[in-house]
């Protein structure tokens, strides 16, 4: 029988307004953006409402407000719909984790609050940026990061689904492997520049990925209840100890996307891919990445009241 997964976004997906509509239809939606409100000691729930975008969009701020908003929405689906396994992309890894089983949601929402902050710390300590790179294979972005290095920093951060690759590292690395793509022999169709405040899924991130590393040995984390297939190897963990390294080595290392939907579908036989939470991004690379499953979105109230 043919398997269903839950996937959850990540930064990039954040919109002014999202979850209000949840906020104001539902009881339970209320309760929990309250508690965040206190857990994160700031008006969350206001910015992801009312914003302004500048602000919601700030890496410490996004990864808290699209967690929070997701988790809303795993809560409000209840038994309606049940995922046999789970992902999440970048951030998102935290939600399917919650959503597994695996850690308590006060005890995600305070290792999202950290890792956003560690990440923001990052960014201002040693500047970096990312850049899409459309229409090449990973080999070639593979040559091209080489090519540019240059005793500075440039890897490849996220597979996310055939011909779309995103870099990071150093700014002036990024910019040369930027322009490296453009040229012979590469001819990449696009190369833009996204606009983040640090070098995301890099070794910039080391130090940032260290302090996480405590804070995960610090948190009480289970063995998952379903298989989260996590970025770093694109493969399903279930121990405790092994989705804490996941998490720990997440934020230095490629999020492999494309791999982990690839291996969902071959080991799992997952059809269905459900993506809980903002915009849907995710449903759009998953499309990219096999055409023949289907593909839905769960992100409002209206949604929710689809289900019952």
């Amino acid at each position: 029988m043919s398997k269903i997964a839950f996937v959850f976004p990540g930064q990039g997906s954040q919109t002014v307004g999202m979850g209000k509509d949840l906020f104001d239809n539902f009881d339970l939606a209320k309760e929990i953006y309250k508690k965040a409100d206190e857990i994160m000691e700031m008006p969350l729930s206001t910015i992801s409402f009312e914003g302004p975008a500048d602000i919601l969009t700030q890496t410490h701020i996004t990864q808290p407000a699209l967690f929070v908003h997701s988790y809303i929405l795993i809560k409000l689906i209840g038994d309606k719909l049940i995922a046999n396994t789970a992902a999440g992309h970048s951030l998102g890894e935290y939600t399917a984790n919650v959503y597994a089983g695996s850690f308590s949601f006060e005890n995600g929402l305070r290792l999202v609050k950290k890792r956003g902050e560690l990440m923001k710390v990052s960014g201002l300590r040693r500047p970096g940026t990312m850049a899409a790179v459309i229409g090449l294979s990973p080999e070639q972005v593979d040559e091209i990061c080489e090519k540019a290095k240059e005793h500075q920093i440039v890897q490849p951060a996220n597979y996310n689904a055939p011909g779309q690759i995103v870099i990071s590292g150093d700014v002036d690395a990024v910019h040369r492997a930027m322009i490296i793509a453009k040229e012979e022999p590469y001819n990449s169709r696009m190369v833009k520049e996204l606009q983040v405040s640090g070098a995301f899924h890099s070794e910039l991130m080391l130090s940032s990925a260290e302090e996480l590393k405590v804070a995960l040995e610090q948190t009480e984390v289970y063995d998952s209840l379903i298989p989260v297939y996590a970025n770093v190897d694109a493969e399903p963990v279930t121990e405790d100890d092994i989705i804490r390294n996941s998490l720990y080595r997440q934020l230095m290392s490629s999020v492999k996307w494309q791999g982990s939907i690839e291996n969902m579908i071959r080991g799992l036989d997952v059809k269905k891919f459900y993506e809980i939470g903002s915009g849907k991004v995710l449903t759009g690379l998953i499309k990219r990445i096999n055409p023949d499953v289907e593909v839905f979105n769960i992100g409002t109230a209206e949604d929710i009241k689809n289900l019952s």
